[in-house]
């Protein structure tokens, strides 16, 4: 097995097994067990998830949903409403105008979702950078197939050149034969 794929890495890459990064040692160890390199990335990842990676992209996810959105809105139109209605029955309020304890907890929400929708989108980048190595991966080995597929069709076409010769040969044989039989008879 290590001379074909020493040979293998001599071939396409024309450099020794052992001079080649890590991802063209994977592509050539496949090739020479005509193993397959495609595999669902995003599953693998989603898979390697911890509990507190999974609550935070849950949470990035209602955070920018319209549902959020709109509860959001909601919650701050009643907060409005209330103060507003209890400052026309009772002559005050929980949180008179400009709301600064609505602004408190407006402010602590933002400080909890920011790290956390960052910590989501890390995760998502990471996840493309592991899926674009992936894409670099099954592209180059398809690469490289395509290449060997070439140069079968490459020896094909000159066998068959060479029996395509061969037949003519004895074909211009036979003619001759049957020209030299015309000739003496």
């Amino acid at each position: 097995m290590d001379q074909k794929i020493n040979e293998i890495a001599e071939k396409l890459f024309r450099t020794k097994f052992e001079q080649l990064e890590e991802r063209e040692k994977k592509i050539i160890l496949h090739l020479a067990g005509k193993k397959p390199i495609s595999r669902n990335v995003a599953k693998t990842f989603s898979e390697e998830l911890t509990f507190g990676q999974r609550l935070a992209d849950r949470v990035a996810t209602f955070g920018g949903s319209w549902t959020f959105i709109s509860i959001f809105g909601a919650v701050l139109f009643l907060w409005i409403l209330l103060n507003f209605l209890l400052l026309m029955k009772l002559g005050r309020t929980f949180d008179p105008y400009p709301y600064i304890l609505l602004n408190l907890v407006l402010s602590m929400l933002a400080a909890v979702q920011a790290p956390i929708i960052l910590m989501s989108q890390n995760r998502a980048a990471e996840k493309d950078r592991l899926s674009a190595e992936h894409d670099y991966e099954v592209n180059l080995k398809a690469e490289l197939e395509i290449m060997a597929l070439h140069d079968k069709v490459d020896l094909l076409r000159e066998k068959q050149w060479g029996e395509l010769i061969s037949i003519q040969q004895e074909q211009m044989r036979l003619l001759g034969q049957l020209i030299e039989g015309l000739n003496t008879k």
